[in-house]
């Protein structure tokens, strides 16, 4: 897997002042918070929810359209043992959703030489596919029991009017914005032009979720993107959201570091992308600030910060 071989470049960016100043100040404090929960570890949480998703396995794609076509519906699917292994249970009457599962075998070789077992040496049988078989899985909501643990990303506060001055940045940069039940269960994608994000969510979360998706358009779609890993990219969005989520006064808890940890970043990869997160960050908190009735507050027009660059995007 190929590293950023200078992941604080950005082709859009400016740089930033290196004096102190309100925003450098809440963007630092930000960052240090977000590296302590990283080097914490994982939460109790989320060790729990990776435990349970662990037991999930992954179809391959002629079964995901088997259980397409059977039960639209589906989301979260397990055999009858593994549920029953999670402490649930599938309901009385409840129909199966038929997938094939493959079936293992040995095969000896026909190599005397190779079948002879020594004193010290035993030639196993190699192992081979010898064959598909019908099984059946069910839906979670056919299964009733205890709770499965799940991700939490409980986002709270007054989001003001933070949310409407981004969506006026975003449109200065061309980027649509759109609701899209579609796109669930993400509550947030970047198309690389367009922003999509999933109605319904509360207005500190839909805007914490903007903030996500909006790093994205300005880090990760021009050609950044192919000196990047996904584990980069999702540390970096989420990184910047917690920064500017925090100097905004959101309630996140460990949802971020949480996040992060998910996608298998940590302390030590955000340091590696602290300027690009850093710099991210006072662009978008420049711009939602930008009209805040405390003017003193906001960036002089000599400081770089009140400078808007324009996004490129692929």
């Amino acid at each position: 897997m190929r590293r950023c071989a200078n992941p604080s470049y950005s082709p859009y960016q400016q740089r930033t002042s290196q004096k102190d100043n309100p925003t450098q100040q809440l963007i630092k404090q930000a960052v240090d918070h977000l590296i302590q929960q990283l080097e914490a570890g994982k939460s109790e949480t989320l060790t729990a929810y990776l435990a349970a998703m662990a037991r999930f396995h992954s179809y391959s794609f002629g079964n995901i359209l088997a259980i397409a076509r059977q039960r639209p519906t589906a989301t979260r699917v397990a055999g009858f043992q593994t549920w029953k292994e999670l402490g649930r249970f599938v309901k009385r009457g409840e129909k199966g959703i038929q997938i094939l599962a493959p079936m293992v075998g040995h095969r000896r070789r026909k190599d005397a030489a190779e079948q002879e077992v020594t004193a010290y040496q035993e030639v196993r049988p190699a192992s081979v596919l010898i064959g598909f078989r019908a099984v059946y899985v069910f839906d979670v909501v056919q299964t009733e029991g205890a709770d499965l643990p799940e991700f939490e990303h409980n986002i709270s506060g007054d989001a003001g009017e933070c949310r409407d001055r981004l969506v006026e940045f975003l449109a200065r940069q061309n980027i649509a914005l759109e609701y899209n039940e579609n796109i669930a269960p993400a509550l947030g994608v970047s198309y690389g032009g367009k922003i999509a994000i999933l109605p319904g969510l509360s207005p500190a979360e839909d805007l914490f979720c903007l903030v996500h998706e909006t790093a994205h358009e300005l880090l990760h779609k021009s050609d950044r993107r192919t000196i990047t890993t996904a584990t980069v990219r999702e540390t970096e969005a989420e990184a910047v959201a917690f920064v500017v989520g925090q100097a905004i006064g959101l309630e996140m808890g460990r949802a971020s570091s949480d996040y992060i940890q998910m996608y298998a970043g940590n302390a030590a990869l955000l340091a590696e992308s602290l300027e690009v997160v850093q710099r991210t960050s006072a662009v978008i908190l420049g711009a939602i600030a930008v009209e805040s009735s405390g003017a003193e507050n906001a960036p002089s027009d000599s400081s770089p910060e009140a400078e808007e660059p324009i996004a490129e995007v692929a």
